[in-house]
């Protein structure tokens, strides 16, 4: 029987993790609004929350659903909603994935993955590589903040170049995955391009947020910019790559 990414006991096991995980939501939701109403908040001032912060909530969605499509061509669908609808962002499973595909010998993510080595070596990839950002923050957040606040105390202005130092260095990881592949040609610089649109996407909208007071963008930014690179990236994908 061969393997297959999108097989029904897969499809099983997503329904049961998501089916969770929506429980969870609606058991937290129910407890907010119950200690709400003891604080004294009022009915009308409660739904309006609700309705706020759900609408807020497309954004990260869109996002989500991107994620779960670009990751789907190669994994199937299962894996990927299950990835990205826990504890999961496209910026750490695609890069994630693909290095453990790499190490399989396979060089992009284009074809469903019907090996089951090579499926359940990408899928633990995925998953322990992310544990960490669930075990670690109890133990060693409480350690890492009182240093923040003693540099901060000391010098903010270092403090806050510390700070920016650190994103900084987060990004420049993931550039490195931009410019893996310019060797190969005008193909390599694919990545680049779309890198490229959705930085001026990201900072057209910083510029309506700041010289128009559109503040509401501010929640749907990163959503418009990974819109509309991925838009740019299917229309010039086959242009440049022939």
């Amino acid at each position: 029987m061969e393997f297959s990414p999108n097989s029904t006991f897969l499809y099983i096991v997503a329904i049961i993790v998501i089916a969770f995980v929506l429980v969870q939501s609606v058991y937290f939701l129910v407890r907010a609004y119950r200690q709400g109403k003891k604080l004294g908040m009022s009915t009308a001032k409660l739904r309006k929350t609700i309705l706020s912060t759900a609408i807020f909530t497309v954004a990260p969605a869109v996002s989500i659903l991107m994620g779960v499509v670009v990751l789907a061509k190669a994994l199937g669908i299962p894996l990927p909603w299950i990835r990205l609808s826990v504890i999961g962002a496209l910026t750490y499973e695609l890069p994630a994935a693909s290095a453990a595909a790499n190490s399989f010998g396979i060089k992009e993510l284009g074809e469903l993955i019907t090996d089951p080595k090579v499926y359940s070596a990408i899928a633990w990839v995925m998953t322990l590589g992310i544990l960490p950002s669930i075990i670690l923050p109890p133990i060693l957040m409480k350690g890492i903040r009182g240093g923040m606040v003693k540099i901060k105390g000391k010098d903010p202005k270092w403090s806050d170049i510390f700070m920016t130092s650190l994103f900084l260095g987060m990004i420049s990881a993931f550039l490195g995955v931009v410019f893996a592949h310019i060797n190969e040609g005008l193909k390599g610089w694919i990545p680049f391009f779309v890198l490229l649109v959705s930085a001026a996407v990201m900072a057209i909208c910083g510029l309506l947020i700041k010289k128009c007071n559109m503040k509401w963008l501010e929640n749907y930014a990163i959503a418009i910019s990974m819109l509309c690179a991925m838009t740019f990236a299917v229309f010039i994908t086959p242009v440049i790559a022939g």
